[in-house]
């Protein structure tokens, strides 16, 4: 019964167009980052900010690693393929549909990733609301990703809220291998 159902729906996606499919893929990740705001609100709510906060570290912890695998999976890759490995495995991200991201000073032992705009942090900023401090989750994922796209990666964080300062990125992580 469950296979029939589950054929149901990708006999639904077999019969949509690229773009009707591209659309689906953005819309899936908008609804995922609007349940994660969500789950995040109702544990504040409910217990209040730090530990909302550290509810969401330990949720990234896992899910980073089971996101980045998943990648890899569906790209054939293996762990250890180094900075271009991690570069090419951020742009296959659920973020990587919503948000603006780019890498700057690439080379084979490092690279310095941006998120130019953030789908969340710019909502925040519409709505007159303090940039969220996501800096000692965002460590906790991009260290967790890029460590099981490749062991060797070393994460450090070069700027995120709630760090102060002008910049014309939201946040940004150096990846290097020594």
């Amino acid at each position: 019964m469950a296979d029939d159902k589950a054929r149901e729906g990708l006999k639904v996606l077999e019969a949509m167009s690229k773009e009707e499919l591209i659309a689906l893929v953005i819309d899936d990740a908008k609804n995922w980052l609007a349940h994660d705001g969500l789950w995040f609100q109702a544990v504040e709510a409910a217990h209040g900010m730090d530990a909302a906060i550290d509810a969401d570290r330990e949720a990234w912890a896992r899910f980073t690693v089971i996101e980045a695998q998943r990648i890899m999976a569906r790209l054939g890759s293996k762990p250890g393929g180094g900075i271009p490995a991690l570069l090419e495995c951020l742009k296959h991200r659920l973020y990587a549909r919503l948000n603006d991201q780019d890498a700057i000073e690439v080379s084979d032992e490092r690279a310095v990733f941006r998120m130019v705009d953030c789908r969340v942090q710019s909502a925040r900023r519409r709505k007159g609301l303090p940039d969220f401090p996501c800096k000692s989750v965002g460590i906790v994922e991009y260290t967790g990703f890029a460590e099981t796209v490749d062991p060797r990666i070393r994460t450090r964080c070069v700027a995120c809220p709630p760090d102060a300062g002008d910049r014309d990125y939201f946040c940004a992580w150096e990846f290097s291998i020594e």
